[in-house]
C-alpha cells in the first residue's frame, strides 16, 4: 500500500510539472545525457509530451540551432553567441539607434534588423507589419528567459524559423482551420460565415504571432514546444480550442466587428486546460508521433 501511496503521489507530481510519469523524465533526462543529442528523437519527445521549465531553454536552444548536438561545445558556442551579441550591440550604440534607456525587446528587434540587413535609414522610421510580430513573440519569450543573451537568440531563431520554414505553411493555417472547426462543430462554422466573420479572425495573432498576446506564459509554452519541435499545425488546433471553448459566447454574437474583438482578448482563466484539449485535439486528427526514446 505504501509502495502504491508513493507511486501515485509521484503520477499527480509529474502530470503537474509536465509529465503523465516517472518514465517521461527518466526518458528525457537520458536523452539529455547523451554525448551527442538526437535532434530527432527531441522532437518527438517535445511533440508527444510537454517539456519542464527545467530542460526547455535547452531543448529550444538545440531544436534552433542555437547550440550543436554535441555537450562539450555548449560552452565555447555560447561565448562566441555572447561575443557576437555584444559586438552588434555595441554597433548600434555606436550608431545611435539604441541607448541605455532602450526597451530590451526593441534592442532584440534592431539587432535582429542589423543582422537581416534591414535596418531602416533612421529609427524614428514607422515599424513594419513583421516588426511588430517581432517584437510580440520577443515581450512574450522575455516573460520565459531571465538571460537577455539566450532570449535574443530563441527569439531571432524562433522568427527565422517562422519567417522560412513555416512561411507558406503559415499562410495555409486559415484555409486549414475551416476544415477542421467544420469536422469538430460544423453549426459554429456556419454561423461565423454567416456574421462573415472567418475572413476577419485574429489570424495574426494566432498564427502569424503564434498566439503571443493572446495565451499566458505557462500556456504559450506549452504550444511553442509544438511548434519549435515541427508542427506549426498545432497553432491551427489551439485556435479551434478556443472557437469551441467559447461557442456559447460567439452563437450569442451576429456581429464580425464583436467576435474579433472578444477572440482577441479572450479570459485568461482556462487557457491551460484550452491548450491540453487543442494538444489531443491535434493528436486526434494528426496522429500520435512514435515515442523514439
Amino acid at each position: 500500500m505504501a509502495e502504491d501511496s508513493q507511486r501515485n503521489f509521484r503520477s499527480v507530481y509529474y502530470e503537474k510539472v509536465g509529465f503523465r510519469g516517472v518514465e517521461e523524465k527518466k526518458s528525457l533526462e537520458i536523452l539529455l545525457k547523451d554525448d551527442r543529442l538526437d535532434i530527432e528523437k527531441l522532437c518527438t519527445f517535445s511533440q508527444r509530451f510537454p517539456l519542464p521549465s527545467m530542460y526547455r531553454i535547452l531543448v529550444w536552444k538545440v531544436l534552433l540551432g542555437i547550440l550543436p548536438p554535441h555537450h562539450e561545445s555548449h560552452v565555447l558556442v555560447m561565448m562566441y553567441r555572447k561575443e557576437q551579441y555584444m559586438d552588434v550591440y555595441h554597433a548600434l550604440q555606436v550608431i545611435r539607434f539604441i541607448s541605455d534607456s532602450t526597451p530590451q525587446v526593441e534592442v532584440f528587434l534592431r539587432m535582429h534588423q542589423l543582422e537581416a540587413g534591414k535596418l531602416p535609414r533612421n529609427p524614428a522610421f514607422p515599424l513594419e507589419a513583421e516588426d511588430e510580430v517581432f517584437l510580440a513573440i520577443a515581450k512574450a519569450m522575455e516573460e520565459m528567459v531571465e538571460d537577455p543573451i539566450d532570449c535574443y537568440w530563441l527569439v531571432n531563431c524562433f522568427v527565422n524559423q517562422l519567417h522560412n520554414k513555416y512561411k507558406d505553411s503559415l499562410q495555409q493555417l486559415p484555409k486549414v482551420l475551416e476544415q477542421y472547426l467544420n469536422l469538430e462543430d460544423s453549426r459554429l462554422l456556419m454561423h461565423l460565415k454567416t456574421c462573415s466573420t472567418m475572413s476577419r479572425l485574429p489570424y495574426n495573432l494566432w498564427f502569424k504571432k503564434c498566439f503571443a498576446g493572446c495565451l499566458p506564459e505557462s500556456s504559450l509554452q506549452r504550444v511553442w514546444d509544438k511548434v519549435i519541435s515541427g508542427s506549426c499545425k498545432i497553432l491551427v488546433f489551439v485556435a479551434v480550442e478556443i472557437l469551441l471553448t467559447f461557442r456559447m459566447k460567439i452563437m450569442a454574437l451576429n456581429n464580425a466587428e464583436k467576435i474579433t474583438k472578444f477572440l482577441e482578448n479572450i479570459p485568461q482563466d482556462n487557457t491551460d486546460a484550452i491548450v491540453s484539449k487543442a494538444i489531443d485535439l491535434w493528436h486526434k486528427h494528426c496522429g500520435n508521433p512514435a515515442h523514439l526514446v
